[in-house]
């Protein structure tokens, strides 16, 4: 296998010390299966700032764009809020989207057992939830033109704007997703008031006809952001546009009871993609070793999956964290009845011991296949 090229962008908080532990994994299964991975560390956003007074840097930008895949920490902080808007950390982040092409947001919402108690849902509402949220990511009232203030400063106009192509790529993905998990796409938007939404749904169906066997339904966004709370069971892929995605999958985050778990993967049409935890940087305790890592590492998951097509090895990522938590280690984050708390480090090392134990087990089953 020829080497992946990942590149590394820790950003602010601490954003440096969960990369650090996602490394350590990614070097685990690199040994444990055979794999090599070369790294790349950029600065981005407030860090790229301080060091070369902009948030995404050219430097940055060539070198993702010469990736197999990127891994974000996280941007962001009081540090720099008082810099102009045009180059405030989190416009690193759009920017590396934009450079990159990725137009498919990926937020898969899976509940935790030793986590369903922490959620401000029931614990019967909340169990076996495990939903994909796909986000179109290009288009929308994000970037629709015009978009500025009149009138003194007393009005001001966003516009909305969808092409037929943004749309149907990203519901080709969904009913794709869908036709690899349980065949049920929910089509989001707010066809009753908005034409880019009549357009929208207009796609769906057409796109549902290529997808016979995938069930699919419409929802006004308001009634799924309802649903999401009252019976996230229902849900199986949840496919809708730039700004109805962005709120949906913040509000859905709730059902794992822990925010710091969620992963998530920008991805473009070849594969690439860039992968981060939704959480923020954190500054408050940066550095003092005690930050969440898991969904960090989750994203790594994510995108030894869907970039790299390394679907045992993410799967067996995937069950090293389920298998922590069920020991009842966490960091100081997460709420754990009965748990260890334990700092990041640690917290990494017990999952590359368990990802050891499943490669060592999977190689005794095929000796004696």
């Amino acid at each position: 296998m020829l080497p992946k090229y990942i590149v590394l962008l820790p950003g602010d908080g601490i954003g440096r010390e969960i990369m650090d532990a996602a490394k350590i994994v990614l070097q685990s299964v690199a040994t444990e299966y055979g794999h090599h991975f070369k790294f790349y560390e950029h600065e981005i956003g407030g860090e790229a700032i301080d060091q070369y007074g902009h948030p995404l840097p050219e430097e940055t930008v060539q070198a993702c764009q010469s990736a197999d895949a990127v891994l974000l920490g996280a941007v962001g902080g009081e540090k720099w809020d008082n810099q102009p808007a045009h180059l405030r950390p989190e416009q690193g982040l759009l920017g590396i989207r934009k450079t990159l092409g990725v137009f498919a947001n990926l937020r898969p919402i899976k509940s935790f057992s030793p986590l369903l108690h922490a959620s401000p849902l029931k614990e019967s509402v909340v169990k076996d939830s495990d939903i994909l949220i796909v986000r179109e990511l290009t288009s929308g009232l994000y970037f629709g033109e015009p978009s500025k203030r009149g009138n003194y400063g007393k009005s001001a106009i966003d516009t909305m704007y969808y092409h037929t192509d943004e749309i149907e790529r990203i519901v080709e993905y969904a009913f794709q997703s869908a036709q690899m998990r349980n065949k049920l796409v929910t089509s989001v938007d707010k066809a009753n008031v908005l034409e880019t939404s009549r357009l929208w749904r207009e796609i769906v169906h057409d796109v549902s006809k290529r997808y016979p066997e995938v069930m699919v339904e419409h929802l006004l966004v308001d009634a799924a952001a309802m649903k999401l709370m009252t019976n996230p069971n229902r849900f199986d892929v949840l496919v809708t546009e730039n700004l109805f995605g962005d709120i949906l999958s913040d509000e859905a985050s709730i059902l794992t009871g822990a925010l710091g778990m969620l992963p998530s993967a920008s991805l473009r049409a070849d594969g690439v993609g860039l992968y981060e935890p939704v959480h923020g940087s954190a500054p408050d305790i940066a550095g003092e070793g005690i930050a969440n890592p898991l969904g960090m590492i989750l994203s790594v998951a994510l995108m030894l999956r869907h970039s790299f097509h390394l679907h045992n090895e993410a799967k067996a990522i995937e069950n090293a964290v389920y298998e922590c938590l069920n020991q009842g280690y966490h960091t100081p984050d997460l709420n754990v009845k009965g748990g260890t708390e334990i700092g990041t480090l640690e917290l990494t090392d017990i999952i590359v011991e368990q990802i050891s134990a499943k490669s060592i087990s999977n190689s005794i089953l095929e000796m004696y296949a």
